[in-house]
């Protein structure tokens, strides 16, 4: 079953059991992979899983935002809907696992020059394949290349 075919399978189930936040995840959810596909075109798993990253970064965004502007209820729900959205995203890595591969590409590139960062950004985000938090990868790599500066 295809990851969208999936997300409106799930739609109907919350339909069914009247589970409100994910019910209103998943249709907004849907409406961002349509606005992507008027777009781009039809989106195969890769392509959804993209926009979903982006849903998810954005709920965490907001949670945050929420949070520093004193509104837990918003933080809140906005964390609900974050993790409804990571059903759909494949398992993450752990933190060593990242790390591992952000050595990894570090090694024979001179990580005193600052220009070279997206590159080695880059390596790393294609070898991690959606399942690294793109901030904690950008951590590590900025990490690795202070360190040596």
């Amino acid at each position: 079953m295809s990851l969208k075919d999936q997300i409106t399978e799930d739609m109907k189930t919350y339909m069914r059991a009247k589970e409100t936040v994910g019910l209103s995840t998943v249709r907004m959810l849907k409406s961002e992979i349509k606005n992507v596909e008027i777009d781009a075109g039809e989106l195969d798993d890769a392509g959804v899983q993209k926009v979903i990253a982006t849903a998810l970064k954005k709920r965490k965004d907001a949670a945050e935002q929420f949070a520093n502007a004193d509104r837990p209820e918003l933080a809140e729900k906005e964390l609900q809907e974050a993790e409804f959205l990571m059903k759909y995203m494949p398992e993450q890595m752990s933190d060593d696992e990242v790390k591992a591969i952000v050595t990894a590409a570090c090694e024979g590139v001179d990580t005193s020059d600052k220009k070279l960062f997206g590159k080695v950004m880059q390596t790393v985000m294609a070898n991690t394949n959606g399942q690294a938090d793109g901030k904690l990868v950008n951590q590590l790599v900025r990490a690795a290349f202070d360190g040596n500066s």
